[in-house]
């Protein structure tokens, strides 16, 4: 009998290779990602936003937005339960890991590939609509590319562990890492045996925390409060029968 064949990887140890990828740039790409949105808020609050392309067209955008917002919020749920919540709480509440793993797939999955799906409708429309082209600048084809690269990394990833491999717990080795880093006690050792699809779309997750306080992507953590607190909006009539006041007199013709 032959023991299962390792994974491959980018980094076999826990050198020199496993501490730049698993613990320097986790720490810097967070820095980058704090400090780049206080930056952004301070020096560029005019710029924080989404630059709204619906007035050039809204058929295409119909599909792609909703496919795509919806697709990634589920998406990022997944992801903040499975990186977040230990393995030990959900089989605590009756939640096997056969059960977790099945539903995880599956909605990971479907949601994955409506969000690539919606992502796909929107650079389309993107390229082939004048107008939005026009109004799209090399920062946002930049942001595309990093959040297409993420998105096809982190589905390939799942598709080939759990479609054409014999099934991958990240739970046991992902998961670990990424909460060591909140600990503040970084443990690069797990992730040094995953599979490189997943070290993959870590890194390339990271990178992109890193550039998203410099794209459009900061409208996500806006919300609109200050809707709930402010005052009305008084309008006044051009009516000068309606208005607060009398008008001025000025010049009258007077009759011949």
């Amino acid at each position: 009998m032959t023991a299962p064949a390792r994974p491959v990887t980018l980094a076999v140890d826990t050198g020199t290779g496993g501490i730049l990828l698993w613990v320097v740039l986790p720490y810097v790409c967070l820095a980058v990602f704090v400090l780049g949105h206080v930056w952004r808020y301070r020096y560029d609050k005019f710029g924080w936003t989404t630059r709204s392309s619906q007035l050039y067209e809204r058929r295409l955008l119909r599909i792609g937005s909703p496919l795509f917002h919806f697709g990634i919020l589920v998406v990022l749920l997944g992801h903040i339960g499975g990186l977040v919540i230990p393995k030990s709480w959900t089989e605590a509440v009756g939640v096997g890991e056969h059960t977790y793993h099945v539903g995880a797939v599956v909605l990971g999955t479907v949601a994955g590939v409506a969000t690539l799906g919606g992502l796909a409708v929107l650079i389309y429309r993107r390229r082939t609509v004048g107008p939005v082209f026009s109004a799209t600048t090399r920062n946002d084809k930049a942001m595309y590319v990093f959040l297409a690269l993420t998105i096809v990394l982190g589905l390939s990833a799942t598709v080939a562990a759990n479609a054409v491999g014999g099934g991958y717990d990240y739970r046991e080795t992902i998961s670990p890492w990424f909460r060591s880093l909140f600990y503040l006690q970084p443990d690069p050792e797990p992730m040094t045996g995953a599979p490189i699809l997943f070290q993959l779309h870590a890194i390339s997750a990271l990178l992109l925390f890193a550039f998203w306080p410099f794209t459009r992507l900061v409208h996500m953590l806006t919300a609109p409060l200050g809707y709930l607190t402010r005052p009305y909006i008084v309008y006044r009539s051009r009516d000068p029968r309606l208005a607060a006041r009398e008008p001025r007199r000025g010049w009258e013709r007077t009759g011949s």
